[in-house]
């Protein structure tokens, strides 16, 4: 199968600002893809990449196996302001869309739109966030794309309106199949839809993968105090603190953690991208102990 998205070494820089730094990411099509890391992590730079509105500094990227091209009707995009037109109508969007996109599926637009209670003759400036939310995604799913873009989608939405946002996605790529890469500082949201995961800090990737496999790999160790080094092989600490009797690590690890002196409890997503964005162990974040290599 197609990757949905792959890219090796790329890098955006703006004038002496590294926004984008040697990403190489091979995402699978049909999984629904979460992108987190702090602001200024280059989640939106990756996006924008993705669909075609920014060209590389160096290395390459590749979307369904083509060159981002902007307006591919293979590929939809919902900026992080969700962009509507203010002075439109709901149902003067719609027209637009179908006028732009010869793959529009009206039926699916119409559909959405009464689903989510939308007033067609309503201007898109009398919405609320939420609202404007709900059409930017329908016109990008009308499209029909087998790639769907979103950036901080629901970023400014209330807790109510979020949950309606995100039951709309997962009932839309059941139906249409399609690959979605979400960015969101929203964890648990992502953890709610999406079956993979990207953690991009300070503009690198540092974590990728499928959520099981991540939450199945990642734990916390509690237990007196040592040096992580004696962990032995097959494990990646990814954080560490330590007060005078007692460590605390979080480790990523292929292996079984058998020695009785740590407790080990599971992590959940939050607690992963957590130590990702803020691990480090001293020698680096995320550093590989002798034995990995």
């Amino acid at each position: 199968m197609t990757s949905a998205l792959t890219a090796v070494g790329l890098t955006k820089r703006y004038g002496r600002r590294t926004a984008l730094s040697d990403c190489t990411l091979d995402i699978p099509a049909g999984h629904v893809v979460g992108l987190v890391g702090p602001n200024g992590a280059g989640k939106s730079t990756l996006l924008q990449l993705a669909c075609g509105l920014l060209d590389p500094t160096t290395g390459r990227i590749e979307v369904l196996g083509t060159k981002p091209v902007s307006g591919s009707p293979r590929v939809g995009f919902v900026a992080q302001d969700t962009p509507v037109y203010a002075g439109l109508t709901v149902a003067e969007h719609l027209r637009m869309g179908a006028h732009l996109n010869p793959s529009w599926d009206a039926g699916l637009a119409d559909n959405r739109i009464a689903q989510v209670g939308l007033d067609p003759q309503q201007k898109a400036g009398k919405l609320s966030g939420g609202q404007r939310a709900q059409l930017a995604l329908t016109i990008a799913a009308a499209k029909r794309p087998d790639l769907l873009l979103l950036d901080e989608p629901v970023a400014a939405l209330d807790p109510l309106a979020r949950r309606t946002f995100l039951q709309g996605l997962m009932e839309l790529t059941a139906e249409q199949g399609m690959s979605v890469v979400m960015s969101s500082h929203l964890v648990a949201d992502l953890e709610r839809v999406c079956d993979h995961l990207i953690v991009l800090v300070s503009s690198r990737v540092r974590v990728a993968g499928d959520v099981d496999e991540l939450l199945a790999g990642h734990h916390r160790l509690v237990g007196p105090r040592r040096d992580p080094a004696g962990l032995g092989a097959g494990r990646t600490v990814i954080e560490q603190s330590h007060t005078d009797v007692q460590s605390t690590l979080v480790v990523r690890s292929t292996a079984p953690i058998d020695d009785p002196t740590w407790q080990v409890d599971r992590l959940d997503l939050e607690d992963i991208v957590l130590a990702y964005m803020s691990g480090d162990t001293g020698n680096g974040p995320g550093r590989v102990l002798e034995g990995q290599r």
